[in-house]
């Protein structure tokens, strides 16, 4: 039940942000990016969130693995998106030089990671994928964050409510590592999506100061 209240606490305030940043950022392009990069995190979530959730009341029936796969999956694609969407709004804020080969660099390594995640030899309908195919796939994934954090590392002091998004980026992925690669071997690992989820709150909560 604890984990049920985290995560839709996660969803509403992931919503919330969304439509505020939007709906109070009509002559701010970098604030309606926020809030457009928000809506992407939550709605991708919800895909795997919700069928957990019911999996969870449901006392973890096999007939939901499928559903929580295919939400695995979408949400693997729209994370991908998102950081897409955190590259550009740092280009917006920072407006660096000789940018341009480094997003097509970010552009190409995203697509590869969201065609790697259509393939089926995925298996997301099974409740642990093949190693192979999440070292496959998390290799551009790992690749694209280290880039973007790299990015707003060297232009933090720039702009102050930003300073700390770079440690934002990298401790997601510090949590997140654990758990796409070990996971199936102590499902316990999983455990590290609470406080990685924190730190994806905290790159919204660094929005305000847009």
């Amino acid at each position: 039940m604890g984990e049920i209240l985290f995560d839709l606490s996660y969803l509403t305030a992931a919503l919330f942000f969304g439509l505020f940043f939007i709906f109070t950022g009509v002559d701010n392009g970098a604030r309606t990016l926020a809030g457009v990069m928000a809506l992407v995190l939550v709605i991708g979530d919800a895909f795997h969130l919700l069928p957990r959730i019911w999996f969870i009341l449901n006392k973890g029936k096999k007939q939901l693995h499928s559903a929580l796969g295919r939400g695995k999956q979408v949400t693997s694609i729209t994370m991908t998106i998102f950081y897409l969407l955190l590259w550009q709004l740092g280009i917006l804020l920072f407006s660096p030089s000789g940018i341009n080969a480094w997003t097509y660099a970010v552009y190409a390594i995203a697509s590869i990671r969201i065609i790697i995640c259509l393939f089926p030899q995925n298996n997301w309908r099974e409740r642990f994928s093949p190693q192979f195919w999440v070292i496959l796939r998390n290799i551009p994934f790992l690749l694209l964050g280290g880039i973007v954090a790299g990015l707003f590392f060297i232009y933090r002091f720039m702009f102050v409510g930003f300073s700390f998004m770079w440690l934002a980026i990298a401790l997601s992925f510090v949590f997140y590592i654990p758990v796409a690669f070990w996971t199936s071997k102590n499902p316990k690992i999983g455990i590290l999506m609470l406080p990685k989820t924190c730190a994806y709150i905290w790159m919204l909560i660094m929005c305000l100061s847009l």
